[in-house]
């Protein structure tokens, strides 16, 4: 069985060696859809029986590993340095540093790598995270999934 809980945040990017706007400072409202596998919980008294796990508990989840740390930060590469420099300039802004370049693919791939051992069998019912989809507006996203990172 599988099960996706979709959550929303907002942050900012660039992308530094892009040929158009997007190497401009510039933020979008990003959904992340979370989709897990797993058996359906049968244990009556349970509080997730006929579940494979509470959406309320995915979210949970998601927000304390990931989706908190991302909402209304800007999302910046490391090797960004004028950018790193000047987010570093203002005092108390919330900015997530990262290996790699913060394009739609690369967000869904930290996210799955990072939420990916949260949601191992929690419940012992076989569950794991199966796919990470982040849009980065409502007409352009990127899957991670778990068979295909690479």
């Amino acid at each position: 069985m599988f099960i996706t809980r979709r959550l929303e945040f907002d942050a900012g990017h660039r992308i530094p060696d892009h040929k158009s706007q997007c190497r401009h400072l510039h933020g979008h409202r990003y959904v992340i859809e979370i989709t897990l596998s797993g058996q359906v919980i049968d244990k009556a008294g349970d509080a997730a029986n006929g579940m494979v796990m509470d959406f309320s508990q995915v979210k949970h989840l998601a927000k304390q590993h990931l989706v908190d740390e991302w909402d209304h930060a800007f999302l910046a590469f490391a090797g960004d340095s004028a950018i790193v420099d000047f987010l570093n300039s203002l005092p108390d802004h919330k900015t997530v540093i990262l290996d790699r370049v913060p394009t739609a693919e690369n967000l869904a791939r930290i996210a799955f790598d990072r939420l990916d051992a949260v949601y191992r069998d929690t419940y012992g019912n076989h569950l794991q995270l199966e796919q990470v989809r982040l849009y980065e507006t409502p007409n352009c996203w990127a899957d991670a999934l778990r068979a295909k990172l690479d």
